[in-house]
């Protein structure tokens, strides 16, 4: 397996550090995160302000909840 070398800004590297597992490299953090691409694991690596991370996995919570309708033609 060959290697590269990046140059990330120190936000995005902070960003992968919240995301990083126990026993995780900072390669597997990012093959999991863009494998998965999940909006909810992106705003918690993020610096929102916590009532807004709140509020959008609420919606993020509720929208798997909603039942989809039958529709008669």
């Amino acid at each position: 397996m060959s290697h590269k070398m990046l140059t990330i800004s120190e936000e995005a590297y902070n960003a992968l550090k919240k995301l990083k597992r126990k026993g995780e490299s900072f390669g597997d953090v990012i093959v999991r995160i863009t494998k998965s691409a999940s909006l909810l694991e992106y705003i918690e690596s993020t610096e929102f302000p916590q009532d807004l991370a709140d509020s959008i996995e609420d919606v993020h919570r509720s929208r798997k909840k909603v039942k989809s309708r039958t529709i008669e033609l």
